[in-house]
């Protein structure tokens, strides 16, 4: 499903369920010591899902440990993303010369709660999303904006290793499925010795709603610069 908002040199794989031939691999098994029988299982499902991905990349299974705030470790000269909600659970990947950095995020379609909204929403995007919620009511356009953020946040910690808080991103959202953030933070340029390249001061990516659920997804390519992909 994901698919369809990725590149094709973006490899993927997916599950609507907790598979029961996924198995966590050694130092997976830490990771998850303190967690509930529910958790491990989405855990294990999600990593089965990205060993698969980089299994069609031709990259042998092992085991997909956190590095710094959680974020996870791809083998050399690979970059990924991971994600997963109530009924869904998804990795994306692809080798280095093919991507930058990848951000791919699921959501439920319901609605989020008050207090959570108000917390993650500017008051333009909240402007913007009364605007699309009369054209589209059944989309939950305050559970999609997370999702964008999210995603945007899973492209951005790669390149910078740096902290972007919801604020720090303002998302126009568009009926076309593809989204644009404008990255607020102050400083945009990498960690000192990340050797990236410069950091656009937009991220383009696409959406899409369907199975209940609301995916997005963003792709930044390295070369020749650095621009967004909306996917395709």
């Amino acid at each position: 499903m994901i698919e369809k908002i990725l590149p094709s040199r973006v490899a993927v794989a997916e599950a609507f369920s907790d598979l029961p031939d996924a198995v966590l691999l050694p130092g997976e098994q830490e990771l998850t010591s303190g967690f509930v029988e529910k958790r491990r299982r989405e855990f294990a499902t999600t990593r089965h899902c990205a060993r698969r991905a980089l299994g069609s990349l031709g990259i042998a299974p092992g085991p997909i440990l956190k590095g710094e705030r959680g974020a996870p470790l791809w083998p050399e000269n690979t970059v990924g993303s991971l994600t997963h909600c109530t009924g869904y659970r998804a990795a994306a990947v692809a080798h280095r010369q093919a991507a930058l950095t990848i951000g791919i995020d699921a959501e439920e379609n319901a609605p989020l709660p008050g207090d959570v909204h108000n917390s993650i929403a500017l008051a333009t995007e909240q402007r913007r999303e009364r605007e699309l919620r009369l054209e589209h009511p059944r989309i939950h356009w305050d559970r999609l904006l997370f999702s964008a953020k999210e995603a945007v946040y899973k492209a951005w910690f790669p390149l910078t290793r740096r902290w972007l808080g919801f604020e720090e991103a303002d998302i126009e959202l568009r009926l076309d499925g593809s989204f644009t953030a404008q990255l607020l933070a102050r400083d945009l340029q990498p960690a000192p010795g990340a050797g990236m390249p410069e950091i656009p001061a937009a991220f383009h990516g696409r959406w899409l709603a369907g199975e209940g659920l609301l995916l997005t997804a963003i792709v930044i390519e390295g070369a020749p610069g650095i621009r967004g992909l909306s996917g395709g």
